[in-house]
């Protein structure tokens, strides 16, 4: 390694791993838990063994799943990635927050965020993994929204890299040694979780916040056949299926290894039944760099996958466990959104929910108790391939693949798979969801970078070249005089 980056790489790897000398930290509050959100990248709902894989192993999400609460009618907050992270942060559906499209656009000063509200309740925040909310320089940066601590990827397109050049800590770049000229050694979701467990282990004495988001089992488009990157192929090296395959099943272990490695350091340390952890993927399975969702029937039994508005492209895993909180081995039939989360751990962190969100709390559910609020109608809309959008009222599902296309309408009680278009039998609900789809959503001007055409996965900005930043990077390193704090 060039001494340019010998020099960089070395105190930035001694800040990743440094042992906070902080002065006493403030005691926890009795009811307050640690809450650590884990968010997939392109996990389908049947993609783990505790929602029907039979060939995936799952081990660790299955035992979470065993330990706590599975939901079986959870939502992302769209088809594809950004705009379902928005929704996420902010507790607003996509006809609302800032991020509508899968493009560049940043989160504004004005946004409020999950990290933003629990730090009101006195956590402190952590961001891991990938962010598609706002770059370097931006209102749209984690270290502008309330966290105070950020490792990974700030634009989506760059996260498609499982060995890049760097990562972002904080404002800075941190360059892996293992990836400098060419080299490709450094698996990225290792330092994600290597920062996710420091993470814990300093701040294990007051109440935190970690959103863990690794990009697992996304694949690296611009890679093509080998885009499903990951390692080694471990258990599956023998299987004969095909190579995208193996490689997925791979990615998806794997993940769950990453899970299993922070649930082992929270029993480590004595934080089970102080932690709350959420898991959940951001969208629906991808059919990229020659996979077929269809050969693990990674959507299980839902139609559609990721760019679909139908329950395969929107419909996720959502485990919850908090030990001594959550009844072991609960299944939850109950509708929940993503802009759900936001004033749900409000709730538990006992602190104000902000005004003007779309999502209503499930906190009460989770722990068993009856509660009289019903969720609200549900909004969703896509616009890579054209204005499309999609709403659930009550067990209704109404689905508008464009602008003049006419609403299909599903029964998801009868037909969760979305076989059978009922609309022509039931005009009068049709009616309301087409008055809802009016009134949900606020004008959407696109921005320039997005596409509307329909063939393939566009819309979203082409991934930096980290290699032609480098010296740029190197220089904005070298003008930094204190290493940012782990």
């Amino acid at each position: 390694m060039p001494i340019r980056f010998r020099g960089i790489a070395a105190w930035m790897a001694a800040a990743l791993t440094l042992v906070s000398a902080q002065a006493a930290r403030p005691s926890r509050p009795a009811t307050l838990p640690n809450i650590i959100l884990i968010v997939a990248d392109d996990l389908g709902y049947g993609d783990l063994g505790c929602y029907g894989q039979t060939r995936i192993q799952t081990p660790h999400l299955d035992q979470l799943a065993a330990e706590g609460m599975r939901f079986t009618q959870a939502y992302a907050g769209n088809t594809v990635c950004a705009p379902s992270r928005c929704t996420l942060i902010t507790g607003k559906h996509t006809g609302h927050a800032r991020v509508r499209s899968n493009t560049q656009v940043a989160l504004a000063a004005d946004d409020i965020t999950i990290a933003e509200v629990l730090r009101n309740a006195g956590y402190h925040s952590g961001a891991v993994g990938k962010w598609a909310l706002g770059w370097e320089g931006t209102s749209g940066h984690p270290n502008q929204q309330g966290f105070e601590e950020f490792f990974g990827y700030l634009d989506q397109g760059h996260a498609h890299d499982y060995y890049p050049v760097f990562l972002w800590r904080n404002s800075l770049p941190f360059f892996l040694p293992g990836n400098q000229q060419g080299r490709r050694t450094d698996y990225s979701p290792n330092w994600l979780l290597r920062t996710a467990t420091n993470f814990i282990r300093v701040n294990e004495d007051r109440p935190f916040f970690l959103y863990f988001a690794p990009i697992l089992p996304h694949a690296n488009n611009e890679r093509g056949l080998v885009g499903m990157e990951v390692p080694n192929l471990g258990i599956y090296a023998k299987e004969s299926w095909p190579d995208p395959e193996r490689r997925k099943a791979a990615m998806i272990t794997h993940l769950d290894s990453m899970v299993g490695s922070i649930l082992a350091d929270l029993k480590k340390r004595n934080l089970d039944d102080v932690t709350l952890v959420l898991f959940t993927s951001d969208n629906g399975p991808h059919a990229e760099s020659g996979v077929d969702p269809a050969f693990f029937r990674s959507s299980g039994p839902l139609r559609g996958i990721k760019r679909d508005l139908y329950e395969g492209g929107i419909r996720v895993p959502l485990i919850a466990r908090w030990t001594g909180h959550i009844k072991p081995g609960t299944t939850n039939d109950r509708p929940v959104a993503f802009w759900d989360i936001l004033p749900t751990l409000a709730d538990i962190a006992e602190t104000t929910t902000p005004r003007g969100l779309d999502g209503v709390s499930f906190a009460a559910s989770l722990f068993g108790r009856r509660t009289d609020r019903e969720p609200r109608p549900m909004y969703w809309e896509f616009h890579e391939r054209g204005y499309q959008q999609a709403a659930r009222i009550g067990n209704w599902k109404g689905v508008k693949l464009g602008p003049e296309q006419p609403i299909e309408l599903y029964n998801l009680t009868e037909d969760p798979g979305e076989t059978n278009n009922v609309a022509a039998a039931n005009p009068s609900t049709v009616q309301e969801i087409a008055d809802f789809l009016q009134k949900a959503a606020l004008p959407f001007t696109p921005p320039p970078n997005l596409s509307t055409n329909a063939a393939g996965p566009v819309g979203r900005p082409l991934p930096p070249n980290p290699a032609d930043r480098t010296e740029e990077l190197i220089r904005k390193a070298a003008t930094q005089t204190n290493a940012p704090k782990p």
